[in-house]
């Protein structure tokens, strides 16, 4: 177990630095377009997340979510440490599945998991939920992921993550202005509905 948890902050360390300065450009220019906007509360949102063995952290996120913008924000943190690029969503304090409102939440098996693990930027249930697949319970799909992780399940959630926004956006782009059959009147000439 030591060496997989290893070889994933490797993995977070390296493509995390490599994606953060690949987007930084991306992130600064939303950032500054944003900043015209003069938002209230500013460009970036901040709440407490609960990340390895409980610890809390300050979750700071950029306020759009164009070209998922708001997720590429958040890689600072892996790089940090404070979130891995896989792993179970970021909770806040309160919720009761984070182990820490004190509530019966997933049981005390779910808080146990929970607290081995950083949440990530991207996890099993993110993926499953915009894949349309029936079995998309949320913390369901986390504490499957905290029971069977290793390196490769990290590479194959992380392939999905970045093959299902793609593959959505090349087809809106490629059914952008195609006449559909609703979309125009195939009626006869002469013809009323009132007949």
């Amino acid at each position: 177990m030591q060496t997989q948890m290893t070889a994933k902050r490797a993995l977070d360390l390296a493509l995390g630095s490599v994606l953060l300065v690949l987007a930084a450009p991306l992130l600064a220019a939303g950032a500054a377009a944003l900043a015209s906007r003069r938002p209230p509360g500013g460009v970036l949102t901040r709440s407490v997340r609960i990340g390895l063995a409980g610890r809390p952290f300050v979750m700071r996120t950029l306020r759009t979510r164009r070209l998922r913008l708001d997720l590429l924000s958040r890689l600072p943190h892996v790089v940090r440490g404070e979130l891995s690029l896989v792993g179970p969503e970021p909770l806040p304090p309160d919720d009761e599945r984070a182990g820490t409102a004190g509530g019966a939440g997933d049981g005390a098996g779910a808080q146990h998991w929970r607290q081995e693990l950083r949440p990530g930027l991207t996890g099993l249930a993110q993926v499953r939920s915009r894949s349309g697949m029936p079995w998309d319970e949320p913390a369901l799909l986390d504490q499957h992921y905290a029971e069977h992780h290793w390196l490769g399940l990290d590479l194959t959630i992380l392939a999905a993550a970045v093959h299902i926004p793609l593959r959505a956006a090349v087809c809106r782009l490629t059914h952008r202005g195609k006449a559909h059959l609703s979309d125009t009147d195939h009626r006869l000439r002469g013809y009323s509905a009132a007949e």
